[in-house]
């Protein structure tokens, strides 16, 4: 095993940004030189990992016929050039992201990526689209800036001249971790494929002690309210106040996750509330007493609320978050409320209204039925997709049209199998600091598929 440490200075010095960040965000402070420092410490932290010759070499032994990388993080490109490797390009979010990869996208009516518009836009919401048309390529290359370095001083060839639109345009395929249930209708490209709903299965029965805690409440069910680590990590007095008083007025349990430990001590907790350090959020989503989630908009519990036919009551807090909320809504999966707003008579109001007015729980039920009737499960689609792509000698020219030269010459594989690497987040590690991922856990379905795992610990990160 390997190790790489990026020390235990900076982690903390990273703690302490990433914290105040958090409460940035919480206070409706968000702002795009934020993000862009956040993109500089994960230049920061991509040059030490390049750095490290012993888990690099390593790496280059294995000899990877493919790698599915994430897409958010330029480093994951940089890493898999300088590897040598033939690449998928996995995005997690929706398909407004990466500018790179040519999908037609009229600004009429498909909306810029953190416009925060839908698809239905007045005149005033198209000239706004329209805007941030021009801002999001300038945006793109001030996030390369943070990266030109990193890869001239890692990559043989230096950096490339075209940026991270070369990187984008060199992958095999693009992966989005999104549904047409959830998302706008969009043109799409030969080289894109929906995948989302990975995370999505049928629910299975909750431990016996919940199952208890959500049989007191009889037919009026119980909330799930995940709002991720953010909300309990800082000091925000007054938005829990808020929240705790507006959930003591509703006849519904609410199963909140949130760190116990740091749960203000002055502040009562409700008959009808209970936290915990964990749940889980499948199996909860998709309990027959399960009446209205509450989250923060990720995109993954956004899908999960679709496949389990829950209505959302959504408080986006920062990034892709907004963007993501602005579907649900418009698709009829619920409602929104920015952190800011929130006071305990719209909250209570709200949730009330989530619950009772059927037209909420029928478009959930709809888009539900959509997800679900696909012929073919996400997971397995996008396995039969690395498949497809390696049984093919990997480059499948199909894209060297549209937004890359002429495709390299195939590779082919002695072994039909694609390895990969996972970064997973060690309690103390915050998610940014472990963006490192070679690829995505996708490979329940094939059983021959080898993987390999890149694991964080607080101060270094391990190669098993």
């Amino acid at each position: 095993m390997s190790t790489w440490s990026l020390g235990e200075k900076y982690i903390k010095e990273y703690n302490g940004w990433f914290l105040e960040q958090q409460t940035q965000f919480l206070l409706g402070r968000d702002n795009f030189n934020g993000f862009l420092k956040f993109m500089g410490h994960l230049s920061y932290q991509c040059d030490k990992l390049l750095g490290d010759k012993e888990i690099i070499t390593f790496l280059q032994r294995q000899r990877y016929d493919i790698a599915v990388i994430d897409a958010f993080n330029p480093c994951s490109f940089i890493l898999a050039r300088k590897l040598g490797v033939h690449y998928i390009a996995f995005y997690p979010g929706t398909l407004n992201g990466p500018l790179s990869i040519v999908l037609p996208s009229p600004v009429s009516y498909i909306p810029v990526f953190s416009s925060q518009l839908s698809n239905h836009m007045n005149i005033w919401g198209r000239a706004k689209n329209l805007f941030y048309s021009f801002l999001a390529p300038v945006g793109q290359e001030l996030i390369w800036s943070s990266f030109r370095e990193v890869a001239e001083r890692h990559l043989e060839s230096g950096s490339p001249l075209g940026g991270l639109e070369e990187l984008h345009q060199g992958a095999e395929l693009w992966a989005f971790n999104t549904d047409f249930s959830l998302e706008f209708p969009q043109p799409l490209m030969p080289y894109t494929v929906l995948v989302g709903g990975l995370l999505n299965k049928p629910p299975k029965p909750p431990e016996q002690d919940l199952q208890l805690w959500i049989s007191n409440f009889g037919e009026a069910g119980f909330i799930v309210v995940t709002l991720g680590s953010m909300v309990s990590s800082v000091s925000v007095d007054h938005l829990l106040v808020e929240l705790v008083a507006g959930f003591s007025r509703i006849p519904q349990g609410v199963l909140w996750r949130y760190d116990q430990n740091r749960w203000p001590s002055h502040l009562d907790i409700p008959p009808n509330l209970r936290l915990v350090d964990w749940l889980p959020l499948n199996d909860l989503l998709g309990h027959k007493r399960a009446r209205l989630f509450i989250t923060h908009g990720g995109q993954n519990s956004l899908l999960q609320a679709v496949y389990h036919a829950l209505p959302v009551l959504a408080i986006p807090l920062f990034g892709d978050q907004f963007d993501n909320v602005v579907r649900a809504v418009t698709k009829g999966l619920g409602l929104t409320i920015r952190p800011t707003h929130i006071t305990r008579e719209l909250l209570s109001s709200t949730v009330q209204t989530l619950i009772q007015d059927v037209r909420f729980k029928s478009s959930a039920l709809s888009l539900s039925r959509i997800h679900k009737s696909h012929p073919v499960p996400p997971a397995l689609r996008l396995t039969q997709w690395v498949e497809h792509i390696l049984h093919s000698g990997v480059s499948l020219q199909w894209n060297s049209h549209y937004v890359k030269s002429p495709a390299r010459s195939p590779t082919p594989s002695a072994i039909m199998s694609t390895r990969h690497l996972i970064c997973t987040t060690a309690p103390q590690c915050p998610p940014p600091l472990c963006c490192f991922d070679l690829a995505v856990d996708i490979i329940n379905h094939q059983h021959h598929l080898q993987v390999s795992t890149l694991t964080p610990a607080p101060s270094s990160v391990g190669f098993h």
